[in-house]
């Protein structure tokens, strides 16, 4: 096994504020952002790299699954049973670059942010389209496992789905800034593995709930505009108080 490093290496993920290239800055950075500039920063600008975990394999099958099933409907240009259930007059978007966008490893969706020089990107999961509205309309999978019913109310306003929805209004964000007609209204598919079986039998059964959430990308540019003063600080932020890798980091140096 070869020795845990405490730095990443690649070039390219530290910011340079002396560089007049574009920084890219994932989806998911910018909730690291969000929930402590201190880590972010370390992040991007030191280079601290947090412990590796691996991935989650029955998540990626849910939504590889799903992918595969949503399709088949795509390729025909007819409506998901999904969508004939919660009276939506949708079909699955079909685009030559749906592909990339789904992966972000590969580019997701991206745009240039002018006044801060940083690419904003992000993998979505799919996208539909509003027949009579004629937009686009933004979805994620998620997959889970609980006893508690879900409903509307319960799902958005869980502590633990806040990302979600930062997610979910970032999504739009880009897909506009890429001139786009996007929808307001975005949704969860959620799917919810069933444990009350009384034998596993090789198979879980999941229980499908569509839930409708309203966007709000109004806060986004602000915040893209503190991301970017924060990157070009020479001071490393503050512990956040209410981070617990800032507290773990902070507990640790107690034993050194």
């Amino acid at each position: 096994m070869k020795d845990a490093t405490s730095f990443r290496t690649r070039k390219s993920s530290f910011y340079d504020k002396k560089s007049n290239s574009p920084f890219k800055i994932s989806r998911s950075k910018f909730f690291n952002f969000l929930s402590c500039k201190r880590c972010f920063y370390l992040d991007r600008v030191k280079g601290l790299k947090e412990p590796s975990m691996p991935g989650w394999a029955l998540n990626v099958a849910v939504d590889e699954l799903l992918k595969k099933e949503f399709d088949q409907y795509r390729n025909e240009q007819k409506p998901h049973p999904i969508m004939l259930k919660y009276n939506l007059n949708f079909v699955p978007y079909k685009h030559k670059d749906l592909d990339i966008w789904r992966n972000s490893l590969k580019g997701g969706i991206s745009y240039l942010d002018d006044k801060t020089n940083l690419i904003i990107h992000g993998g979505i999961d799919d996208i539909w389209f509003d027949l009579k509205e004629k937009k686009l309309v933004v979805v994620d999978y998620k997959a889970q496992s609980s006893t508690y019913p879900i409903t509307v109310s319960s799902y958005l306003e869980s502590e633990w789905h806040l990302s979600y929805k930062l997610q979910m209004d970032i999504y739009v964000h880009i897909l506009r800034k890429m001139n786009f007609n996007v929808s307001d209204i975005s949704y969860f598919y959620v799917c919810n593995g069933v444990k009350t079986n009384n034998k596993f039998d090789n198979k879980i059964d999941f229980t499908t709930t569509l839930i409708p959430y309203r966007v709000d990308t109004s806060w986004i540019e602000n915040k893209l505009s503190e991301m970017k003063d924060v990157l070009n600080s020479e001071i490393v932020p503050d512990v956040d108080k209410s981070c617990e890798k800032c507290a773990y980091l902070k507990g640790g140096k107690d034993f050194f």
